[in-house]
């Protein structure tokens, strides 16, 4: 077997453990795993001293998406550059319709903004916004490789809302196609009405953009969160709850997956390290994002739901907005665009304030990052581990170098982030792409449009085993292997 490139020496995270030793790889796959693989002929790349994991997989992004009066700043070229120096290999966007178009219309839309840019590998969720009009579309695009879809409880504004009806439709489909539906679980009458009650001139002068986090209570999402589960429980779809912010919705997904309910949830790096004294701040309204941020307890009963496994994902929900375009709320809190960079971040957070800081193991780390993600967006055993067949997506991090974080000297188009200054781990190093090296000595190397489009032919709880018990990690670290345990093998 001829290795075109190994992997020398690195501390190794596969699903069966963490072992000291080589990875070679043959053309996009892993090919070999090993305590000292035979190089002869192939590049060599030195992981001595590093921690090896494979490539992050962002399930929830947003680039070049029109939103809140103007478009997020991060297109598929500095969006994917971005991700790629933070580790991430495959990135999944939301295809949302434009006004009365079709499923299809709206993945070939998004298909065109990748075509050409993306750095790195990517699918897309399909966005239903008018049941009437796309329920009989979703078997179309189920057999163009798509099986995850998405509805908005919130943004009537924007003509994206779903209400029950259409939820519990949608989850019926998600029930006879072996599919998922991803929500964005916020009640919107409630919140509408609290908005309406604090959208006076002199309320916005007197608390500017802590009016954000003042009109949306806990409630509102942990409300919201119940409903879609009882629509879940109700029709057998399976569900998967995004960027889940509070500590009761971590509570209502525990429970709900204690019953056998078909419910994921993921939450976001800026839920697990920030909380809404930001908005306190002078430059506040930077923060707005939906879910807002919310208070120290949140944050940390979303790290113990981590541990427990009734969080299943680590994502960003990345919105990129510079700040002029923020600036354009003048005032009304109601207008500020919502969202935060984030691509660029994800893995040097989970790192940092994860790993180095006790709250996960490097291998349960992976987990949230890698591996459960992939499995259930479908794209494993392909996407999310090392282990031999899958595609040589690796990230070689430096267990305790740090870097100030700059945002004049990172790759995303925004001018600003929400953790500028701070000291943070777990940049790569290398990044490797179905074996290309695309980051080397964290700075981006790779050639922009070489991003392949994912197909999957299945989401949900069958790539995480039968029944909510295969979700829940161990509590503890995974075993060391040891060298003459490994079996070294090369792809068939």
């Amino acid at each position: 077997m001829r290795l075109d490139k190994v992997i020398k020496g690195g501390n190794v995270v596969t699903p069966a453990g963490t072992f000291t030793g080589d990875i070679g790889i043959a053309g996009e796959k892993i090919a070999a795993l090993g305590a000292s693989l035979d190089a002869e002929g192939a590049q060599v790349i030195d992981a001595r001293g590093h921690h090896v994991i494979p490539g992050v997989l962002d399930v929830h992004v947003h680039l070049e998406l029109p939103f809140c009066g103007t478009v997020s700043a991060d297109d598929y070229r500095t969006g994917t550059r971005a991700g790629a120096r933070g580790g991430v290999t495959t990135v999944i966007d939301f295809a949302i319709p434009y006004a009365g178009e079709s499923l299809g219309q709206a993945a070939d839309n998004w298909h065109k903004k990748a075509e050409g840019k993306s750095l790195i590998d990517y699918t897309f969720h399909i966005c239903i916004t008018r049941w009437n009009d796309h329920k009989d579309q979703i078997k179309e695009m189920v057999d163009r490789g798509f099986t995850t879809f998405k509805e908005f409880m919130i943004y009537e504004s924007e003509g994206w809302q779903s209400d029950d009806r259409a939820m519990f439709g949608t989850l019926e489909k998600m029930k006879e196609y072996g599919t998922m539906l991803l929500v964005h679980a916020e009640s919107a009458r409630v919140l509408d009405e609290l908005i309406a009650r604090y959208h006076t001139p002199e309320m916005m002068t007197k608390y500017g953009a802590r009016l954000h986090r003042m009109t949306r209570p806990n409630f509102i999402e942990a409300e919201a969160i119940q409903r879609a589960v009882q629509w879940s429980e109700a029709t057998g779809g399976q569900l998967y709850i995004v960027h889940m912010s509070t500590a009761e919705g971590a509570d209502i997904i525990r429970a709900a997956q204690a019953r056998g309910v078909p419910v994921i949830a993921e939450t976001c790096a800026q839920y697990l390290v920030l909380d809404d004294s930001v908005f306190d701040r002078e430059d506040g309204h930077l923060f707005a994002c939906c879910p807002q941020l919310k208070k120290p307890a949140d944050v940390e009963r979303l790290w113990k739901g981590l541990r427990g496994g009734e969080v299943s994902v680590i994502s960003t929900d990345t919105c990129t907005f510079t700040r002029e375009q923020k600036a354009m709320w003048n005032g009304d809190w109601t207008k500020i665009p919502m969202g935060m960079p984030g691509l660029e971040t994800l893995l040097p957070l989970a790192y940092t304030h994860g790993v180095l800081e006790g709250r996960l193991t490097l291998e349960e780390m992976s987990a949230k990052l890698s591996t459960n993600p992939a499995r259930i967006m479908g794209l494993y055993p392909r996407k999310g581990a090392i282990q031999i067949g899958a595609d040589a997506d690796l990230a070689i991090i430096h267990p305790q170098r740090r870097e100030t974080v700059t945002p004049s000297r990172m790759e995303t188009n925004a001018d600003w982030s929400p953790f500028e200054g701070w000291q943070l781990a777990g940049f790569a190093r290398t990044t490797l792409s179905r074996g290309d090296v695309i980051v080397d000595d964290y700075r981006v190397v790779g050639r922009e449009g070489r991003g392949q489009w994912l197909s999957r032919t299945s989401a949900g709880l069958a790539g995480m085993g039968s029944g909510a018990p295969a979700m829940r990690l161990s509590r503890g670290p995974l075993a060391p292997i040891r060298a003459e345990e490994l079996e070294i093998a090369g792809a068939s």
